[in-house]
């Protein structure tokens, strides 16, 4: 196998990967490289032919290929099967074996900050491929009711059904009436990408408080409007980069079989190195 590891996806030139990663290498003197590979829609086997080519060891899957590279994988973890994506890729010897981190990722910084999700009611906006993998993680870890708002009401309706599969108590409301009832939450969670390019919030924040818990799975810009408006409100706050930190530490430890230097990789990803 090859010491090259990679993201793949379209867009990809904005990943941050590639520095998190190459940060971890550096600090722990292993001679590997991590690049971002632009493959597009459409052209993933192509794509997956040439990775194996050059003997990758391993790479992340990003937009739009999390759902179609399960066609390509010799092997698959539980946690793939049940969230029908994948976003972590191991070559074993040409064989691809794939991973889902997302849940991880997601759980992770909840658990640093020793926060309770057992009987919490949890606020979710969106219904997409990282909406599947947060409504799995609080089902798994028992919270109360998961109420899902999303522009498109099928899509929501969808992943209340898909809640209610895997054991979860879920609904669906309109953002009208998730901004009144929005103090009834513990949880607040954005999944969709609404404030990357510094939008205001998705949903009304005038009710958000110190009791609040907001997620906002956008990690650049940092402070994204929701996170900026729920922080003045005294509400307990979880970044995105910490999500996208946990998912590299994960990958990390899925191919290197050692534990991720995560304060090397948090550095480097705040601009601290």
């Amino acid at each position: 196998m090859s010491n090259t590891y990679a993201v793949i996806g379209d867009p990809i030139d904005h990943s941050l990967s590639p520095n998190i990663h190459n940060a971890a290498f550096r600090h722990l003197k292993l001679d590997h490289t991590y690049i971002a590979y632009k493959i597009p829609a459409g052209e993933l086997s192509a794509g997956i032919e040439a990775l194996k080519a050059i003997k990758i060891a391993g790479f992340n899957v990003t937009i739009p290929h999390k759902i179609e590279m399960m066609k390509f994988l010799d092997e698959m973890d539980t946690t793939c099967k049940v969230i029908g994506a994948v976003n972590t890729v191991l070559n074993e010897d040409g064989k691809l074996k794939g991973y889902n981190t997302d849940m991880i990722g997601f759980l992770d910084p909840i658990k640093k900050k020793n926060l309770t999700i057992k009987d919490s009611q949890v606020l979710l906006l969106g219904a997409g491929g990282a909406a599947r993998a947060i409504v799995t993680a609080m089902v798994k870890e028992k919270s109360g009711k998961i109420t899902i708002v999303n522009r498109t009401l099928e899509n929501a309706n969808r992943l209340a059904e898909f809640a209610k599969k895997i054991g979860g108590d879920a609904d669906t409301v309109s953002i009208q009436e998730a901004n009144k009832l929005i103090a009834d939450y513990k949880f607040i969670i954005n999944s969709t990408s609404i404030g990357m390019r510094n939008e205001p919030s998705p949903i009304s924040t005038e009710n958000i408080s110190k009791d609040s818990i907001v997620y906002d799975i956008v990690y650049q810009p940092i402070n994204t409007d929701l996170i900026k408006k729920s922080k003045e409100n005294g509400a307990t706050i979880i970044y995105g980069y910490e999500m996208l930190l946990s998912q590299a530490a994960c990958s990390f430890e899925i191919w290197h079989k050692m534990e991720a230097p995560y304060d090397v990789m948090k550095k480097t990803l705040l601009g601290g190195a």
